[in-house]
């Protein structure tokens, strides 16, 4: 496996609609000309963005987490351009970016430095070969403090490797999470 430079990324998304809304260049700026966590294509890798869609994990319904049987209940829904995660918890939110991952490319989506030194972790995630949608991140707040999270901001980083072509690939099994559009919750199938 070799993993791939900003140059196949930016003809990928470009030619094939690898990543899409593809932002060419890393943006540090917006329009107004403040500082944002910068996202877009880097060296070896993409940063994206969360959407202002976020579900922020909350016990006060005293549910206990069921992978198999996951209550929506265990979440506060939450629009808006911050999301404040509190201490010891976790949010989940989208990506901006609807990603269409070829059959030969292995993606791994982890956390961006700027967050993880104010105590904010990203488990690291598989993008794997022929699955597309948008990615739905965990962000873990590792502090005793509330963290605030800023959307259509840098994320989290994707890198993208590429092998050989795999017998079966994500689309071809059905893969339960294959062409999800919002936060998609932990499901069984």
């Amino acid at each position: 496996m070799t993993i791939k430079s900003d140059k196949w990324i930016r003809k990928m998304s470009v030619e094939h609609g690898m990543i899409e809304p593809f932002q060419e260049d890393q943006v540090r700026y917006s329009d107004d000309n403040s500082r944002l966590i910068s996202y877009g294509l880097s060296s070896y890798g993409y940063d994206v963005r969360c959407a202002n869609e976020f579900k922020v994990f909350t016990n006060i319904h005293s549910t206990i987490v069921d992978p198999k049987s996951f209550d929506e209940k265990s979440f506060v829904d939450i629009n808006s351009d911050v999301c404040v995660i509190p201490p010891n918890s976790f949010a989940l939110a989208r990506t901006v970016e609807y990603f269409r991952i070829p059959r030969d490319v292995l993606t791994i989506c982890l956390g961006k430095s700027t967050y993880a030194r104010c105590g904010l972790g990203v488990p690291p995630t598989v993008l794997e070969a022929g699955w597309e949608g948008v990615l739905v991140l965990e962000f873990s707040n590792h502090t005793s403090n509330s963290i605030r999270l800023y959307a259509n901001s840098g994320a989290a980083q994707i890198l993208f490797f590429q092998g050989d072509q795999p017998e079966v690939s994500y689309a071809d099994r059905d893969g339960k999470y294959q062409g999800q559009t919002g936060i998609t919750l932990a499901k069984s199938k």
